[in-house]
């Protein structure tokens, strides 16, 4: 009785899991969308104004941050999706027993990576909040940008073990 139990507890708990990263990643590619829409008024409105003798100042440093939280918001959803650039033709040479070994070692440097950026983000973005490091020309803060990459990048790890513990499956559909 006490197994059962158990292996419901686990089941119960990777579901949670699940959810919470689907949650995660969702939400990240909403504000990667945003930031996207956000550059493009920007530089649009930049573009009108200019023309008009009266530009908005700093857009190049808006648009730079902006740029910066979209990439890093777009990676786990691109790793859920398994949107990454692989080399299909070699891993097909394989056989299945050398394909798991590969994969599980692409997945396994992969999370030791994105765990180390999360890390040295929140290292240099710390050391930006103390030297109070601003953009040149509106002095806008730059600290939060790299703990929004170290928070994506965390994502990145949770959403590469998900992929470790259900092999072969994208977590959510493109």
């Amino acid at each position: 009785m006490a197994a059962h139990s158990s292996q419901t507890k686990t089941r119960d708990f990777l579901k949670w899991y699940s959810r919470l990263i689907r949650l995660l990643v969702v939400g990240l590619a909403g504000v990667s969308g945003l930031g996207v829409l956000l550059m493009m008024t920007v530089v649009c409105l930049d573009v009108i104004l200019r023309q008009c003798g009266r530009p908005i100042p700093g857009s190049f440093d808006i648009v730079k941050l902006i740029g910066a939280v979209t990439i890093t918001c777009a990676l786990p959803y691109t790793t859920a999706v398994k949107g990454h650039v692989a080399i299909e033709y070699f891993f097909h040479k394989l056989g299945h027993r050398g394909r798991i070994v590969l994969d599980t070692f692409a997945r396994l440097v992969g999370m030791a990576l994105f765990s180390l950026l999360a890390w040295q983000s929140v290292i240099s973005g710390t050391a930006m909040w103390r030297s109070g490091e601003v953009t040149p020309t509106i002095q806008l803060p730059t600290f939060w940008v790299l703990y929004v990459t170290a928070f994506a990048c965390a994502v990145v790890v949770l959403v590469i073990l998900h992929n470790l513990l259900h092999p072969g499956k994208e977590m959510i559909k493109p």
